[in-house]
């Protein structure tokens, strides 16, 4: 038996809405995304967590805090699990991003990779730094099961990693607002995929 994490996607914000892309802008739930937030803690309130993990972002801090809240603990929050930096792009929709940044757009959409963002980083990157605070959290906890709130990219990112898929296909993995996945990690480089973006609760 194997560290089974949670990984669940953050709730709904009004960028989410809009269609914006956020990255590390620090945009927080609307209204929709704490009611999400709160039907999936609905759903988890009889799991037995040994940890409660979150990205250092408010709306996935506070996406973990809400599902936290029926089993009284704490969160530790973890800078690892960010969301990809979309430095220039953070703020703007696909079509603004298309207009206006042609050619790194049309790089980042076929091989995210190794394509650096304006001011921002690689999905190498964003799936080393995720995978790394995976792996230490069930070095924490083997055996047991922990839940780690966090990002769409991240969490793509380090599913994709962990099933040895090649990370420029990252983009086949939907992620919803507040979805859940479930991972059993066993060894830092063998995991199985138990769970992908699970909405029933929604």
């Amino acid at each position: 038996m194997g560290c089974k994490i949670y990984l669940v996607r953050h709730g709904e914000t009004l960028w989410n809405y809009e269609l914006r892309y956020q990255g590390h802008a620090d945009i927080l739930l609307s209204e929709s995304g704490i009611r999400q937030a709160r039907a999936l803690a609905f759903r988890l309130k009889d799991q037995r967590f040994a940890g409660f993990y979150s990205s250092d972002l408010r709306r996935a801090y506070d996406t973990a805090r809400i599902l936290a809240e029926p089993h009284g603990a704490e969160v530790e929050r973890m800078a690892e699990f960010r969301e990809i930096n979309f430095g220039d792009w953070e703020g703007l929709t696909r079509e603004e991003i298309v207009r206006l940044y042609p050619d790194v757009s049309r790089k980042w959409w076929s091989k995210p990779l190794e394509t650096r963002l304006p001011g921002g980083e690689t999905l190498n990157e964003v799936a080393d730094r995720c995978i790394r605070a995976l792996q230490a959290i069930a070095a924490r906890h083997p055996d047991d099961q922990v839940l780690v709130a966090a990002h769409g990219g991240s969490i793509r990112a380090s599913v994709a990693l962990l099933m040895g898929m090649d990370l420029n296909q990252y983009w086949r993995l939907r992620q919803d607002n507040a979805a859940l996945t479930v991972v059993e990690l066993f060894e830092p480089d063998r995991a199985q995929l138990l769970l992908f973006n699970d909405t029933c609760h929604l």
